[in-house]
């Protein structure tokens, strides 16, 4: 893995040098961190609107830019078995690498960085910023953070220096080249499984799906970071019992029974504001069809359902962590076992916030910018 640090990266007025790239013979450059592949010409930007060829070389122009900060609950993410009731600081930037009809951030993913990044922060600024607030991680989120990956990094090596540790929510649409440099300093993804069907994903994404199942295969069999996974569930289009059936049948042959999946209601919005919201029933359904098959962790999301956002512990059937919305209720656990049969709960359990094996500074003052637009994870 290269590892470059801040002072040398390239600063241009545009922004930084990109990283995964190369000269293609006619003079284009090709981008090659994500399987689209852009080819651009000197003054034109990739499709993510933020990877742009200028005067030969490729920049990225979201660097130390944001569309704003907020504090959520990491189980927003949604992650239930990382850190769970712990506060995590979120931030995006703009543009995204696929283009989904059904898109919740839209105004925010589909957007120029000009129309909505804030003011500009660094990387120790907001490394600092989750020490002040409390927060013993940062998320990249409300865009998909491949796309500024560079950023990403340098980031990550900021939080890490103080004890916080880094989380992608991410449609995990990226090449093996860029993967194997970003994703050692991430320690947990959620990643939008979207749906399990190549036509799903190339007429409501404008993507394909085998790279984002190489993506999750890798992360749960090569890496240690610790995964969950999430479908938004759309009426007509993702949600069928034979499509849900495919789906969790290739999650227990290829990942085990042991990677949690969050079921998430659609609400109309974007390109598809003329299909209904998922109802509940849906999301029942799908849950209990992944737990038939045998996968220990389904979750419910977007609506009201205790009964969906429980943690079972998969030894003797007590409820480990309960929630409601995104709230803790009770947690039955000592460490990371169960309090009752002492099964282990897999994830990452631990309270080492803040701990670097030296002495921790604690700022005295730091900017960020205000949240985002009614931010969705």
């Amino acid at each position: 893995m290269v590892d470059k640090t801040n002072a040398q990266r390239t600063e241009t007025e545009r922004g930084v040098r990109a990283r995964w790239w190369h000269k293609l013979a006619d003079g284009r450059l090709e981008c090659t961190l994500c399987p689209r592949y852009c080819h651009m010409a000197d003054g034109q930007h990739g499709f993510c609107l933020i990877r742009e060829n200028h005067n030969g070389t490729l920049i990225q122009t979201a660097w130390g830019r944001t569309s704003g900060f907020a504090i959520d609950p990491i189980e927003k993410k949604p992650l239930n078995h990382f850190l769970p009731g712990t506060k995590v600081l979120s931030f995006g930037t703009a543009g995204c690498n696929l283009a989904c009809k059904f898109c919740q951030n839209w105004s925010i993913s589909k957007a120029r960085l000009s129309l909505v990044a804030a003011d500009a922060v660094t990387p120790e600024d907001i490394a600092m910023a989750a020490l002040e607030n409390g927060c013993p991680s940062v998320a990249y989120t409300y865009n998909d953070p491949t796309i500024f990956g560079e950023f990403v990094i340098d980031v990550a090596r900021a939080t890490r220096a103080v004890g916080v540790r880094n989380v992608m929510v991410t449609a995990g649409y990226i090449t093996k080249e860029a993967r194997e440099d970003i994703y050692p300093w991430i320690d947990a993804a959620n990643v939008d499984l979207k749906g399990f069907s190549e036509e799903f994903y190339r007429k409501m994404t404008l993507s394909e799906l085998a790279p984002v199942k190489e993506t999750i295969r890798w992360l749960v069999k090569e890496t240690p970071v610790w995964v969950e996974l999430t479908t938004l569930l759309i009426p007509g289009k993702n949600d069928s019992p034979d499509e849900l059936e495919r789906m969790t049948d290739w999650i227990l042959s290829e990942l085990g029974p042991d990677v949690p999946i969050h079921f998430t209601a659609f609400h109309p919005d974007f390109k598809l504001t003329d299909l209904p919201r998922t109802p509940k029933s849906t999301l029942t359904l799908a849950r209990n069809i992944a737990m038939r098959k045998g996968i220990r962790y389904v979750y419910t999301g977007n609506v009201v359902d205790p009964e969906g956002g429980t943690t079972y512990c998969s030894g003797c059937g007590q409820a480990v962590i309960t929630r409601n919305w995104h709230r803790i209720g009770t947690m039955n656990l000592h460490g990371n076992k169960c309090a009752g049969c002492e099964t282990v709960l897999p994830g990452v359990f631990d309270d080492s916030f803040g701990s670097t094996g030296h002495e921790v500074i604690r700022p005295h003052r730091v900017t960020v910018s205000h949240p985002p637009r009614t931010p969705r994870f």
